[in-house]
């Protein structure tokens, strides 16, 4: 029998080797709440129950009801109302996991699990059972431990997500999701790129809240900003053109195309139906924890993330296809080349990947659809060999790529899509 051998996964986790001024100054002091060396007892998620069921998702790596519509937290859901983040918790770049968190869908120390994260998603959010287990796949896969199935939705935690616990020394980190370059990326909505902040590229930026707000403005037709497809889609572009700019260390890769899917949860997962589906400030504010700038000010402030008052989730499920329809729209929309710069003023952009050809989504002059984007999710999740048209080929271990491969043929077969599985 093979030998697993986690030390193959340490070429893969890119660190920091240079720190370039900051890109802005308004960071949040989020990292207070990961105090090094403390150690808390996990805090598993809070179930759903008779009395309040949600989706149905019990926390078992299975599908719920796929139903929605429900108010979250309902009523009298003690269990699952809003608390501060507990001295030691983790927290990271993404505002709906650290919201789950904060409401105790998942592990309140930002410690979570496999199942937790395919059960917390289809109850709060009501995510489809397909996009549910691609994303904690992912998650898993790229940032934790697959032998566990825990991740940390913030920083380095090995000692509490690792098999051998006290033995990480012997296996290499396991970064969790503020990891640069794996699940999390350049040019996002609100955080910083990680070479342009010491590494900090899990901090809310209240300049950047401020210049999405100012952009999603400038497209919307009423007096109160709407946070819809045309305002984000021109906001992620302007973030690549300003990493691109600023970050000599700039990279967009394959998987960078889930970015573009992270920023459709602003308009597809975010707004409430009580509020008729409205993507509006108060809303953003609430998931991201944005507070108001103070008078003569620019940048938002930070307080910690959370469901809105009376906030409602979706009546059907967002599922895989339409994700990928919305990274589509969004990419036609303002297309950019995939690639990373290899230095100052040079941008080498990638060849061909896929549907990727001459750096761009369809850049042969094919038309392209939302299906053969779904399908290029899987590939650059789900293959053996990434290419990076900055640092070579970046190779995973077979173990780790049948874990994966184990987890997510039975979706990618459900969309056609092929998927090489490897013995």
């Amino acid at each position: 029998m093979a030998r697993f051998n986690l030390l193959a996964l340490l070429p893969w986790i890119t660190f920091a080797l240079a720190f370039p001024r900051p890109l802005m100054n308004t960071l949040s002091k989020r990292r207070a709440v990961l105090q090094p060396g403390a150690r808390l007892s996990r805090r598993a998620a809070a179930p759903p129950t008779a009395q309040f069921p949600y989706g149905g998702a019990k926390i078992d790596g299975l599908p719920g009801s796929q139903q929605g519509g429900f108010q979250v937290p309902a009523p009298g859901d003690t269990a699952h109302a809003f608390q501060s983040p507990p001295a030691g918790a983790e927290r990271g770049p993404c505002p709906g996991l650290n919201t789950m968190a904060n409401h105790g869908f998942i592990s309140r120390d930002g410690i979570t699990t496999f199942d937790e994260l395919v059960a917390a998603q289809q109850n709060a959010f009501n995510i489809a059972y397909d996009l549910a287990v691609l994303l904690a796949t992912l998650g898993v896969a790229l940032d934790g431990d697959i032998i566990t199935e825990k991740v940390s939705i913030g920083g380095d935690a090995t000692a509490k997500t690792a098999a051998l616990g006290a033995l990480q020394g012997l296996l290499g980190p396991e970064g969790g999701l503020d990891t640069h370059n794996t699940f999390e990326a350049d040019t996002s909505l609100t955080r910083n790129d990680f070479f342009l902040a010491n590494g900090d590229d899990y901090s809310f930026n209240g300049t950047l809240f401020a210049m999405m707000t100012e952009t999603v403005a400038s497209t919307s037709s009423t007096d109160d900003p709407l946070y819809d497809r045309t305002g984000i889609a021109l906001y992620r572009f302007q973030r690549y053109q300003q990493s691109r700019a600023e970050n000599e260390h700039f990279y967009f890769g394959p998987k960078a195309t889930h970015i573009y899917g992270a920023a459709s949860f602003l308009y597809q997962a975010f707004p409430s139906q009580a509020n008729n589906l409205k993507p509006d400030k108060a809303t953003m504010m609430s998931f991201f924890g944005a507070v108001e700038p103070a008078a003569g000010e620019f940048a938002f402030g930070f307080q910690p993330e959370r469901f809105p008052d009376n906030w409602f989730n979706r009546e059907t499920p967002y599922t895989i296809l339409e994700i990928a329809t919305e990274i589509l729209a969004q990419y036609l929309a303002h297309p950019v080349l995939f690639g990373g710069n290899v230095g100052p003023d040079d941008f080498d952009a990638l060849g061909a990947f896929g549907i990727i050809s001459n750096g761009q989504l369809g850049g042969n002059g094919s038309t392209i659809s939302a299906n053969d984007v779904a399908c290029l999710l899987f590939q650059v999740f789900a293959t053996e060999a990434v290419p990076d048209s900055v640092s070579g080929l970046l190779t995973l271990p077979i173990e780790l790529l049948n874990w994966i491969t184990g987890k997510l043929l039975p979706l990618s077969q459900g969309l056609g899509c092929p998927l090489a599985t490897n013995s």
